[in-house]
């Protein structure tokens, strides 16, 4: 039996353990793969308050250290429902640990194009991830498909590699930092593809070789060569799992900024939350307040 469980170890989860535990309470912190969150692929993280500059990676370590240090246990399960009631039941893949206040920090996922070999090619020239993957393209030609910061930020940073980036986005100006969008107008190796979109992504033996961008006002397409698309097109939240415990908005779990769900007992924080801005900062916020609001509920 925990005071406390946190379903997920990005930067809301581990920071709601650090505040749950420096409440008193015991805590134990389920996450299905690393801990980390979506920030673990950021190489630069320089919009956190304090703090200058960072690397994701650097970010999110310090805090599950920081975490751990403060006493809370982390088991790498996938948690798979939970079951509402003076006791709160989470079930994993593993097995079922008991609580009496639950904070669910599962975040987001990698939204996908939808293309018919897109899954197939991951890994063959498909990612998600520019930091993980652009050094494989080093000296080639690659493709990023979105219009937001993570798609400028993933440009600018394969374009320090990759022989030519094209940056496709299906408007004709882009939603993220205008001083981003600078910095990519001024490299040599960048060229925006706008109004348009990726209809096809082209494959020659088991690997992407190319991709067919349509424009939205003209109809015209368009063949570019590339050896690698980065999808870059937002994220999905990943709630399914306690849908009939929580109330659920375009997938979002639905909660004020007190981070109470409709279920007491049950909080939520984060990237996965109803909210109108998703930053690092905000899900560290998120964090201390539903750590704090589930440290009072028990």
């Amino acid at each position: 039996m925990y005071d406390i469980i946190v379903i997920g170890a990005g930067p809301a989860g581990l920071s709601a353990a650090i505040y749950a535990r420096r409440s008193g309470k015991t805590v134990l912190v389920l996450e299905e793969s690393t801990y980390g969150g979506q920030i673990v692929n950021t190489p630069d993280v320089e919009n956190y308050p304090g703090i200058a500059h960072v690397s994701g990676f650097d970010f999110a370590t310090n805090l599950y250290n920081q975490a751990k240090d403060f006493g809370a246990e982390f088991k790498f399960e996938k948690a798979i429902g939970v079951e509402d009631g003076e006791v709160k039941k989470v079930k994993t893949s593993n097995g079922e640990y008991e609580s009496k206040a639950v904070i669910i920090a599962t975040g987001a996922k990698n939204r996908k194009l939808g293309l018919d070999n897109e899954e197939s090619m991951i890994g063959k020239g498909v990612s998600y991830c520019a930091t993980c993957d652009g050094m494989f393209f080093r000296d080639k030609n690659v493709a990023v498909n979105g219009g937001g910061n993570t798609a400028l930020e993933d440009a600018f940073f394969l374009s320090n590699y990759c022989k030519k980036v094209y940056v496709i986005h299906r408007r004709d100006e882009f939603r993220g930092d205008e001083k981003d969008v600078e910095k990519l107008r001024s490299k040599e190796n960048v060229e925006f593809v706008l109004d348009s979109t990726v209809a096809e992504i082209i494959t020659s033996d088991d690997h992407v070789s190319g991709v067919k961008v349509k424009n939205k006002k003209t109809e015209e397409e368009r063949v570019l060569d590339v050896d690698g698309l980065f999808v870059a097109i937002g994220q999905v939240p990943d709630n399914e799992d306690f849908k009939d415990i929580v109330e659920l908005e375009n997938g979002y779990v639905k909660a004020l900024e007190d981070c109470k769900t409709k279920t007491p007992g049950i909080f939520v924080a984060g990237d996965c939350r109803t909210k109108s801005v998703r930053q690092l900062a905000t899900a560290a916020a998120d964090g201390a307040i539903a750590g704090i609001a589930a440290s009072q509920y028990v």
